[in-house]
């Protein structure tokens, strides 16, 4: 046998890093058909937080079994391994790299339930395996992915669900189906709000990576950096690296809805937003903790005569610090003839508002979104997915265009931001209670300088910026990635 020179092992091993450990191998005709009696394996990736209701609710289901977990932190396998072994009577395999497990044709489904950053990448990756795909919302850390994940589920033939779970409700269906009806009048505003506490994180010093981390899967696609414990579990929503703030967080559920509103809207044509990462004692004048991303966020997007309106509002449900600014986490609807808000119309906003009916609603399919993914799994009927990848695309992709404005913005005091706004009742009230609401927390308006993003032109056909700040704009469209970890141009 020739003996390998130092220099061959080298180049092995540098291509070894470029390149997936697993072999691609799935096609549109290679997955296979899984009968009403058969059981579906699945792999859970990202087994905190939301991966363990991702186990609780798979494990709910008749004939399905959760054969590996996933996660690149090995202090919580055993935990979740024994959830598993509890409920199923079976152990599951745990492994910190998804490419280990790809290549097993016993596997027929991956769940996604990472950090956002790592949603498209492991889409896409399980589509070429031949896998379908639940993923978590958002389905994409930026337009770009999420485009390309559509491409993969449909060239690949897969079944992807995003985990907006109001599509698998038929009362949120029939709400929709009334409002397009016309019944109600021509639909004006179509609005969300997501307003949940996002106080601050504090500070937390750059440290070594745990032994049982993989730190360099962990951050995957993003670019490397260090280790500090506001990123490992939660709080990376708040980084820009591989999260997208609040509004990519809870906000994707109630702008999906806002966006399901309005018949046949894909991606607006423009867009603009205001905020800041506002906290007590920063007097508006910037953040007193280690996050990046707005806690307070007004974005405005235009589909034709109608504005889609997002309140993302994090300083709020403390009625000590914040009285007066509760939870809010829901939509409503302005039209001609008043508002729909909870299945209720009020008549030009006023009354105690009927029960809202008519049109024709969309025929969810029934089992909650877990139980509608694994029908759709067996039955391969695209009707059958309550909200797939191109769904899921459109609606995480209004966050996406949102924040790129907010980067892209200039600093600007309470006072100037009145006439940049337009003169829109709902858009003034917003910012309005958005002003007020940091007032509430010792903010004085005199006080008060906000992240003012340009108003940006965008095509819906081509996915890109068009007219100013173009070039800036669609480079946010997309990210550099860490090879070996690139969500690929093609799938």
């Amino acid at each position: 046998m020739t003996r390998l020179s130092r220099r061959r092992v080298l180049q092995a091993a540098a291509a070894s890093a470029v390149f997936p450990l697993f072999t691609i191998s799935g096609t549109k005709a290679s997955g296979k058909v899984i009968g009403a009696n058969d059981t579906v394996n699945i792999g859970v990736a990202g087994i905190n937080g939301r991966g363990q209701s991702h186990i609780s609710e798979l494990l709910d289901l008749p004939n399905v079994r959760i054969t590996t977990l996933i996660d690149p932190d090995q202090t919580i396998w055993e935990a979740r391994s024994k959830s598993v072994e509890a409920k199923s009577k079976v152990r599951p395999a745990a492994v910190q790299d998804i490419r280990k497990v790809l290549d097993d044709k016993n596997l027929d489904v991956v769940t996604v339930a990472t950090c956002n950053h790592w949603h498209s990448l492991l889409t896409i990756w399980a589509c070429q395996a031949g896998k379908d795909v639940y993923v978590e919302k958002p389905i994409s850390h930026n337009p770009y992915e999420g485009r390309k994940c559509v491409e993969a589920a449909t060239k690949y033939g897969r079944v992807v669900q995003h985990g907006t779970q109001q599509r698998s409700s038929q009362s949120r269906a029939d709400e929709i189906a009334a409002l397009q009806s016309g019944k109600y009048g021509k639909l004006l505003v179509s609005k969300g709000y997501c307003c949940k506490p996002r106080w601050s994180i504090g500070f937390k010093p750059v440290e070594t990576p745990p032994a049982s981390l993989d730190w360099n899967i962990w951050v995957g696609p993003g670019p490397m950096q260090d280790f500090h414990r506001n990123l490992v579990h939660y709080n990376w929503h708040w980084f820009w690296d591989f999260g997208n703030g609040d509004i990519g967080n809870q906000g994707v559920h109630e702008m999906d809805v806002a966006r399901w509103a309005i018949k046949d809207g894909t991606l607006p044509t423009k867009v603009w937003t205001l905020g800041g990462r506002f906290l007590p004692n920063s007097e508006g004048q910037g953040p007193t903790d280690q996050g990046q991303t707005p806690n307070m966020q007004l974005s405005v997007m235009e589909f034709g005569d109608v504005l889609l309106i997002f309140e993302t509002r994090g300083l709020v449900a403390n009625e000590k610090m914040a009285p007066g600014f509760p939870n809010q986490v829901e939509n409503e609807y302005y039209t001609t003839e008043g508002m729909i808000k909870g299945g209720k119309f009020y008549k030009d906003g006023k009354g105690d508002g009927e029960k809202v009916s008519g049109g024709t609603p969309r025929k969810v399919t029934a089992g909650g979104a877990f139980g509608a993914f694994i029908s759709a799994v067996r039955s391969r009927k695209p009707e059958d997915n309550n909200a797939n990848a191109e769904v899921a695309h459109y609606s995480a992709a209004l966050c996406h265009l949102a924040n790129i404005s907010y980067r892209l913005g200039e600093k600007v005091a309470y006072d100037k931001v009145g006439g940049s706004i337009g003169k829109n009742a709902q858009v003034t009230e917003a910012f309005e209670k958005l002003a007020a609401n940091n007032s509430a927390v010792g903010l004085p308006l005199d006080k008060q300088t906000y992240t003012l993003g340009p108003t940006l032109t965008f095509d819906p056909a081509t996915e890109k910026f068009t007219g100013e700040n173009v070039e800036a704009a669609n480079a946010l469209l997309t990210r550099p990635y860490r090879a070996p970890f690139v969500v690929p141009n093609k799938v």
